[in-house]
């Protein structure tokens, strides 16, 4: 296999597509790597291959560009559960805990991961982390209004938060009009703790600490495509 980054994520996430069914409800992740599955599923589609199928899109980017593709779109209410979602992760831990919400969309992937039956991760091996933190930052959206309030409290709690700007210098906006914390902690000891703590926490919409979700990782190295599973027990 090539070492290629673009040519890794679209192996892997050309071996994700294969666990697609036709009739199913499939959730399509936000960014570069879930951007493969998304081209990939609209051409088996297209060749028959996946017959009745219906996506949920986790942003209004990936809404766009199935649409474009002709894919069948659940409305945005989710009126059915979701069968299978693939998504990217921006940080991957040996027990397949993730940090998510690189291209901003972690409040609906979170959402679009919990109504899953399966949840399958595609990355490149240079994703994989020891513990949460140590590769990225954590991303925490927040309400603009006491923003400030919120990056405070973030780092009351050990992190060095920074607002995420656009190219154009302005504050990056999600969809639901958010701003986005990217907070540098470090390897983060003990992930559920942290999670608790944001989730509790006024103002602080979501956070890109996705434990226990992840149903499959989907790995593609230089020389191989690893399939993962979250440790039993």
């Amino acid at each position: 296999m090539t070492g290629d980054p673009a040519r890794l994520k679209r192996q892997a996430a050309e071996f994700a597509v294969q666990f697609i069914r036709p009739g199913m409800i499939v959730g399509l992740g936000t960014g570069s790597t879930s951007a493969h599955a998304v081209r990939r599923i609209a051409g088996l589609c297209a060749k028959g291959a996946l017959r009745d199928l219906v996506v949920f899109a986790t942003s209004n980017e990936v809404r766009r560009d199935a649409a474009d593709l002709g894919l069948a779109l659940l409305a945005d209410d989710m009126p059915s559960e979701i069968d299978i979602t693939i998504d990217g992760a921006d940080e991957v831990d040996p027990e397949l805990n993730l940090i998510k919400g690189g291209g901003g969309a972690l409040l609906r992937e979170k959402i679009a991961a919990q109504a899953s039956r399966r949840e399958i991760i595609i990355v490149d091996e240079t994703k994989l982390s020891p513990r949460l933190g140590t590769i990225r930052p954590l991303p925490v959206e927040v309400l603009p209004c006491g923003w400030r309030s919120q990056a405070r409290y973030l780092a009351s709690l050990g992190g060095r938060p920074v607002l995420r700007t656009a190219s154009e210098g302005v504050e990056f906006r999600t969809d639901q009009g958010n701003f986005i914390l990217d907070c540098r902690f470090g390897p983060i000891a003990k992930p559920e703790e942290l999670a608790r703590k944001l989730d509790s926490r006024a103002g602080i919409i979501e956070h890109g600490l996705f434990l226990n979700l992840a149903h499959d990782v989907i790995v593609a190295t230089r020389k191989e495509i690893r399939h993962l599973r979250p440790p039993q027990g």
